[in-house]
């Protein structure tokens, strides 16, 4: 048994109540638990607990044995100054404040079945604790709670996006450049992309934005990739020879070039490919952000990202390496990416920053358009019963694996919740 599972019981009102006393044989009656605090201190606060005959107004702490209260050193912490009710499992010890006044105990007991359903979600050996018993949840229910996750989610990627913007100094033009920009790197190469576009801004870009061959050399000689070999090919040559003019230019100085993943990577996905197709986005968009905000509907955000790098890549993955001929266009699943972690999150803050709420109606329903991704979590959420219909329902099914189930955090969880207290017939 862990301690959240006694706050569980608390905030939820499970314990017995028919017969309140606290350590000194006064009765208690609850008439408020209080709100519970996930931060420092009390474990809740702003309660309102009837003791014998006084009405006390105050925090509560709670915790497995009464001795843990001094184990924590509570005993002689300002913070707990206040707690007017101690609630335990197990009294095994009395106590103080800092300032030496008792805190009276109570101990609580709870239906043995809440437990049993809690420890079986917790102990199970299960891809999640509940995949045996989610046949017993509503469907509608889970739909409903999906809704919630997913702008959780879209919550936690707007407070990445909101760093970058005050480092930025609220620039949302050049916030959302670094941010395509890393996306663009995928998982492994997120970093350095990133890296190449904070060290070369969009005023940078936008003097050269006529000149795909130039924008290449500002990227590809950024990102420590047009090294010093004295051999190459033409293209190669030319790119390092106005690179090395624009940078003494502009002052520029490049990333170490060995910061850039290519090991057990598809060819498809090789960072001189991808830095190729951003910088015939930048040749393609004069101001990105504005273009992309200003698109009527997804067809309008798709086309400005239907991308295919210059000519050389055609049978290029990297550079003086011959390939097969083939186009390298950019393809639909990095374009979800970059659609799913920029431009819905940057939407919906854009929106409520500039109180246009037909921004942030945009952000969801690209969400409800994209098919839902398809991945291994997805397939299994699809193999216990639940099949999302669209990238909203799998980008909340994401969120709940990774951020309730895998954890274990069945008590913050409305699934959890209710399977927990799903009373045996």
């Amino acid at each position: 048994m862990k301690e959240d599972f006694l706050q569980f019981i608390w905030k939820n009102k499970l314990f017995q109540s028919d017969s309140l006393w606290t350590n000194e044989g006064e009765s208690v009656r609850i008439e408020n638990p209080g709100r519970h605090n996930t931060n420092a201190g009390p474990d809740f606060f702003d309660a309102r607990i009837k003791i014998g005959d006084t009405l006390w107004a105050g925090n509560i702490e709670i915790h497995l044995k009464a001795s843990d209260w001094n184990r924590h050193g509570h005993e002689s912490d300002p913070a707990y100054r206040n707690t007017i009710l101690h609630v335990v499992a197990v009294l095994d010890a009395l106590v103080h404040n800092d300032l030496g006044s008792a805190i009276p105990t109570l101990v609580i007991k709870w239906p043995e079945w809440i437990a049993h359903n809690y420890e079986m979600l917790i102990k199970s050996h299960d891809w999640i604790g509940c995949a045996s018993v989610l046949y017993q949840i509503d469907p509608f229910r889970i739909r409903f709670f999906l809704n919630g996750l997913a702008i959780e989610r879209l919550t936690q990627k707007i407070e990445s996006i909101t760093k970058v913007l005050a480092e930025t100094k609220q620039n949302w033009s050049e916030t959302f450049y670094c941010m395509v920009a890393r996306c663009f790197g995928l998982k492994e190469n997120a970093q350095p992309f990133e890296m190449v576009a904070r060290s070369l801004p969009q005023s940078v870009l936008s003097h050269h934005q006529d000149s795909l061959f130039q924008l290449e050399a500002l990227l590809f000689g950024q990102a420590g990739l047009l090294g010093e070999e004295l051999f190459g090919d033409d293209y190669y040559l030319d790119l390092r020879k106005e690179y090395r003019f624009l940078a003494l230019k502009y002052g520029l100085k490049p990333i170490d070039g060995y910061l850039w993943k290519f090991m057990r990577m598809h060819p498809s996905n090789f960072p001189t490919l991808r830095i190729a197709q951003f910088a015939s986005l930048i040749f393609r968009s004069r101001n990105l952000f504005s273009t992309v905000v200003e698109a009527s509907d997804l067809d309008e955000i798709k086309n400005i990202f239907t991308l295919t790098a210059s000519p050389y890549w055609d049978d290029h993955y990297s550079f003086n390496k011959l390939s097969a001929f083939k186009k390298k266009v950019f393809g639909d699943e990095v374009f979800r990416l970059v659609l799913i972690n920029v431009v819905v999150p940057f939407f919906f803050l854009y929106g409520d920053n500039q109180n246009k709420l037909i921004l942030k109606d945009k952000a969801l329903a690209i969400l409800e358009l994209l098919p839902a991704e398809k991945n291994r979590w997805i397939n299994r959420w699809a193999e216990s019963g639940v099949v999302a219909s669209n990238a909203l329902e799998s980008q909340a099914l994401l969120q709940l694996q990774k951020n309730y189930c895998e954890p274990r955090r069945c008590l913050n969880c409305t699934i959890g919740h209710k399977l927990i207290l799903h009373e045996p017939v």
